[in-house]
């Protein structure tokens, strides 16, 4: 089971304030707009995502589909038979992606009451 690309999408209070202190260490901005309350930023193979107003807790965040760049990959395990996999585990759903061959998310909780995000922006490979 692929689960592509890993960021972690942090609930921010000032997204300006927490812009600049990621720029400090190193991280650039790759996607987003301030404006809109979100940026995705980068260092090296590291992503963090930076959401103001969208999130009440942090959020473990994983894009089948893509690699650490945003790039969309030709071959991945598309997020509803992810979901399935899960489902058969015996894993609970918090959301559920719905079904087709598109864009679908679902969130889970781990035992800590951490949110874990499977966020698919990429048609799937089928």
């Amino acid at each position: 089971m692929q689960l592509g690309c890993f960021s972690i999408s942090l609930a921010v209070k000032d997204i300006s304030a927490s812009k600049v202190f990621y720029e400090k260490l190193g991280f650039s901005k790759i996607h987003g707009d301030e404006k809109q309350g979100w940026v995705i930023m980068k260092n090296g193979d590291i992503n963090i995502g930076l959401f103001q107003g969208m999130f009440d807790k942090n959020i473990l965040t994983f894009n089948p589909g893509w690699d650490q760049n945003a790039k969309e990959l030709n071959d991945f395990t598309d997020v509803r038979d992810i979901q399935k996999k899960l489902k058969e585990s015996g894993i609970e759903f918090k959301e559920e992606a719905k079904d087709g061959s598109g864009p679908a998310s679902f969130i889970v909780v781990d035992p800590d009451g951490n949110p874990v995000l499977v966020d698919q922006h990429v048609k799937s490979p089928k």
